[in-house]
């Protein structure tokens, strides 16, 4: 496994990838509503990734069709928008998107209420997005990789929520997915030694029913076996030598 250390310069060009990246996720929010098709979503997507510089990393990366990957209640990721699918009230959304800036990629989601949704279904977000807050209790250098996944599983699981096993975190920096892996449940082993310079997408995917997905028949969308809702939270953060930098949250 060649994991990548980034230099401070690559590190600074990481940061500017990912603080373009936050603002195309805080406008996207902004524009989540009733009627709003999700191809919609993709288009304002792709607009704004390139009015700020950059160049979407999803489109036509292994063959997907779309700049921003939108997945809607049982959809886990990677659901391809369409015009014909159009957001209701109550109902999930979740967005992943990705954009390169001067050779560096940026990665992050978001699962977003339309409009008024059902309290399980702002609990399973809400957990979702607080298992990643858990998990990178332990992103720091000194720290195992696994230490990671073991605290978002953990977590999650306490819920009685289901952890999706398929899909995985990962490094990120020339590329959109470099070394390693990071599974976000419990493993026997506990990986490799965290250093500063690292860059990780770390990317919880929790279904609020079981934990078992499938793959829709375009070969991309990926959704719950049981139909049950599924939520997305993912940064793009920067091992230091002391607290995890999150490069990808929105700052004023």
């Amino acid at each position: 496994m060649s994991v990548s250390i980034k230099s401070a310069h690559e590190i600074e060009l990481m940061r500017e990838s990912c603080r373009r990246l936050s603002i195309v996720h805080k406008e996207l929010e902004e524009a989540i509503r009733p009627g709003i098709s999700t191809l919609d979503i993709d288009r304002l997507g792709e607009k704004l990734i390139r009015s700020l510089g950059g160049i979407p990393n999803f489109l036509h990366y292994n063959g997907y069709p779309a700049s921003i990957c939108v997945s809607v209640n049982d959809e886990v990721v990677h659901g391809i928008p369409s015009k014909h699918r159009i957001l209701q009230e109550g109902d999930i959304v979740s967005l992943d998107a990705g954009l390169i800036y001067k050779g560096f990629h940026s990665d992050a989601a978001r699962t977003h209420a339309v409009g008024k949704v059902s309290p399980e279904a702002q609990k399973l977000m809400d957990v979702t997005k607080q298992s990643f807050f858990e998990g990178i209790k332990y992103a720091k250098a000194g720290h195992h990789l696994n230490e990671i996944g073991a605290a978002i599983g953990d977590y999650a699981e306490s819920f009685g929520y289901g952890v999706v096993e398929e899909l995985c975190g990962h490094g990120i920096g020339r590329s959109l997915h470099e070394d390693p892996e990071i599974p976000n449940f419990r493993q026997k082993r506990r990986g490799i030694k965290l250093v500063p310079g690292m860059t990780l997408a770390v990317e919880p995917m929790i279904n609020m029913g079981r934990k078992d997905v499938y793959w829709k028949d375009d070969d991309w969308t990926v959704a719950t076996e049981d139909g049950q809702y599924s939520a997305h939270y993912e940064n793009t953060i920067l091992i230091t030598d002391g607290e995890p930098e999150i490069l990808t949250l929105y700052r004023e």
